[in-house]
């Protein structure tokens, strides 16, 4: 089998989505072969969902795929139990195998909307880390130094803080380093906060004497729902892979103007030359941005469910939000009368908690029969034709008598 040597194909490869090459000219010898590589990414299978920050490299990852190179999906089942430390200001809770297995298998439904899984190789490295001695644990530690590990800013800014670095810490790049030795990498990719991890994995490759990976650091990062920091599900900003098109679609639409053009670029493969035909259609009042980002949601939604999921969720959008009603078809959800707001916000899942529950109703955030409720203690009366409950914009259920 060949992998595509086409210039404009390979150009488009170490452009869109990148922001550092390590190394150029070693990367364009290897793809000017014409062979297959092996193109490593690893994910450590921390929480359940996936979200649109994922989607990043899961795209490249697919250009790699339609070149026809070999993408190697690590599952760090191992390197999860020490937990990453990239970018934490304290140490990681440590997961237990069930958590770090359950999470596995979510992981590898969700990159399929994205990969071939047909071509795609799955490994894990509790493989090689589960079998190893602690002979052969300390060889590997031999080849890194206390004063490199420490290096890195995360470190260096605990240490300077008064705060521990633990010892299982220093142990993660030189984890993730052997990883790519395991699986013969040519190549690894990751976001801009992995830099010195894949680093470690070139300089484990360099001095157990094989050809070292290059490196392709994807950016810039993603911001999440509020425009300013990275997209994270403990920030509650994040837009997941498996939320409902409606849902969906309305968190695309809630983003800044200001991080219009990054999603545009970084989540959808709309060519270059369109988006840039968009952006400066908003930027000279020819187009309204509000319609750049209806077409972006509508184009995030139909490739991670459908296009008719899309015309749905679209619709359902203009109803609600542009012509400020209801949706046509509300849930409904039978309750016994005088159940608390609070309970019916958890019950039907619109938030994770009766902590949040409480934040939500103070703040405002929702309404029963279109009044605006912020007595965290309040009962919900039922009626005969049932009481409509709305938090938010996006999320409405409709209560009836048990």
């Amino acid at each position: 089998m060949t992998s595509t040597t086409d210039p404009n194909a390979l150009d488009q490869l170490m452009s869109r989505r990148v922001t550092e090459i390590i190394s150029v000219d070693s990367l364009k010898e290897k793809l000017a072969l014409g062979r297959p590589l092996r193109i490593k990414f690893g994910a450590d299978p921390t929480a359940p969902d996936l979200h649109l920050g994922h989607v990043v490299p899961l795209k490249k990852l697919r250009e790699f795929q339609d070149l026809g190179h070999t993408v190697v999906l690590i599952i760090g089942d191992y390197t999860a139990l020490v937990g990453d430390p990239s970018g934490k200001s304290k140490t990681r809770p440590m997961l237990t195998e069930e958590e770090v297995q359950k999470n596995a298998e979510t992981y590898l439904l969700q990159v399929g909307r994205i990969l071939d899984v047909t071509r795609l190789e799955v490994r894990r490295n509790s493989e090689w880390f589960a079998k190893m001695s602690f002979t052969e644990l300390i060889q590997v530690a031999a080849k890194f130094t206390v004063a490199r590990m420490i290096e890195r800013d995360d470190f260096e800014k605990r240490l300077k803080g008064g705060m521990d670095v633990h010892l299982h810490e220093l142990l993660y790049p030189m984890m993730q380093a052997y990883d790519s030795v395991m699986v013969e990498a040519d190549v690894e990719i990751g976001g801009t906060d992995q830099r010195f991890n894949i680093l470690a994995g070139r300089e484990l490759q360099r001095k157990m004497e094989l050809v070292q990976q290059d490196i392709l650091l994807l950016g810039p990062i993603l911001v999440g729902t509020d425009g300013v920091q990275k997209m994270s599900k403990s920030l509650d900003n994040y837009i997941g892979v498996e939320d409902d098109p409606s849902d969906m679609y309305g968190k695309v639409m809630s983003i800044p103007d200001s991080a219009l053009w990054d999603y545009w670029t970084l989540v959808t493969d709309e060519p270059d030359e369109s988006i840039a035909e968009m952006r400066t259609a908003c930027e000279s009042g020819k187009m309204n941005p509000r319609d750049a980002k209806a077409r972006l949601a509508r184009a995030i939604v139909t490739e991670l469910h459908s296009s008719a999921a899309a015309d749905e969720a679209e619709s359902r959008f203009e109803t609600v939000f542009r012509q400020g009603g209801k949706p046509e078809e509300i849930p409904e959800l039978a309750v016994e009368d005088g159940i608390t707001l609070v309970d019916v916000l958890v019950m039907t899942g619109f938030v994770t908690s009766k902590g949040e529950a409480r934040r939500v109703i103070e703040q405002g955030g929702v309404k029963v029969d279109d009044q605006v409720i912020t007595d965290i203690n309040a009962l919900v009366d039922i009626k005969d034709g049932g009481t409509v409950i709305q938090k938010g914009k996006r999320h409405f259920v409709r209560l009836i008598k048990k």
